[in-house]
């Protein structure tokens, strides 16, 4: 299966079992039965979370499907602007589609994209999703251009933007605030981690405090916002992880990404990883880090939408940890274990909604 489609199963709550539900028996057959039994019964269980299936059906009938978009543009962590290097851990090649290797305009990566779909699913609608590296980082004429561009493309509902929370201007969030009052916008922001401690180790190049004072101006503006964390950081214990969920809460984001930390090759992270495993607590198995997801999920605030629960790099990029498990897999196992343990998502939150 091309990289490509692989990256549209990763919205696990609907679309995965609808894209992989052909497969389901072939793959099957080479899981071991109690992964299997999961797979097979995940559709009829009740729900254990909020996922983002429920929340884009607040907005839209019929199925809708994020649409990856590499605009060609840098990252002020890479280029001198904030910093050298970039961050630690980061391969863009990791979550970039197939599609958006060549880096055709933004309405061929569109008509691209959609052709996946439009055979099986003639009706979907899509957001356009500028994914690769920093996508506000540009001058606000050059993003409209592209935004606007992408919104013109026929059956493009909606845009859903990636940045960093230190590269939101003033007035492309004024621009999005007034184009929010009509159509679909969201804002994804890349934390990571609410500890500072952690974030400079990474070499993200911003405080938590920061992260947070963005999410609320884009809140404020009637934006809609989501938020990224990986689970793993060098440094970080169970504890600083079960520490950052009240903090996560706090920004009332409307949805929000997690994945493992994964190493891949040709980042600094590879070479540290080389040197001094010891430094890094990977969770060398899915049974680990989903029972970790669990515990994330008990405390988090059932208002806020889970995107996804991991993260696939490709095989020739990924060192460490390789589970062998597909995204929709790992999500099907996460669903028995909430079962197992009769909870539900904000369980343990105190947040009370």
């Amino acid at each position: 299966m091309p990289y490509f489609c692989a990256y549209f199963t990763l919205n696990f709550p609907k679309t995965a079992f609808f894209v992989q539900q052909k497969r389901c028996e072939k793959q099957a057959r080479t899981t071991d039965s109690v992964t299997r039994n999961s797979i097979l019964m995940a559709e009829n269980l009740p729900k254990t979370h909020t996922t983002l299936a429920d929340f884009l059906q607040r907005f839209f009938t019929g199925k809708v499907q994020k649409l990856s978009i590499n605009a060609g543009f840098s990252c002020p962590n890479r280029d001198g602007t904030i910093g050298f290097g970039g961050c630690t851990y980061c391969n863009n090649r990791t979550f970039s589609p197939d599609y958006c290797h060549d880096a055709g305009s933004i309405a061929q990566q569109l008509q691209q994209g959609k052709a996946f779909f439009a055979r099986k699913y003639p009706q979907m609608r899509y957001l356009a999703y500028f994914q690769a590296y920093t996508s506000t980082y540009a001058p606000t004429e050059k993003l409209i251009r592209l935004y606007d561009e992408a919104l013109g493309v026929a059956g493009v509902v909606g845009l859903i933007i990636g940045t960093r929370p230190d590269c939101m201007p003033h007035d492309l969030l004024e621009w999005l605030a007034e184009r929010a009052k009509t159509t679909f916008v969201m804002v994804e922001y890349g934390i990571e981690s609410c500890h500072d401690t952690t974030l400079r180790r990474i070499n993200r190049g911003h405080t938590f405090a920061c992260a947070a004072e963005t999410v609320r101006r884009t809140r404020e503006a009637g934006i809609k916002v989501g938020g990224h964390f990986i689970l793993g950081l060098p440094g970080e214990t169970h504890e600083d992880i079960m520490a950052t969920i009240p903090l996560i809460n706090a920004l009332e984001l409307d949805t929000v990404k997690f994945h493992q930390l994964q190493i891949v090759r040709g980042t600094p992270m590879a070479w540290e990883y080389g040197a001094h495993p010891e430094h890094f607590g990977l969770y060398r198995t899915a049974e680990d880090y989903c029972s970790l997801v669990c515990d994330v999920l008990e405390r988090l605030s059932p208002t806020t939408a889970v995107e996804r629960f991991t993260s696939s790099s490709p095989r020739e990029l990924l060192i460490a940890p390789d589970w062998g498990l597909k995204n929709f897999e790992f999500a099907a196992l996460v669903v028995k274990e909430m079962r197992r343990r009769g909870s539900t998502q904000g369980c343990l939150c105190p947040i009370k909604v």
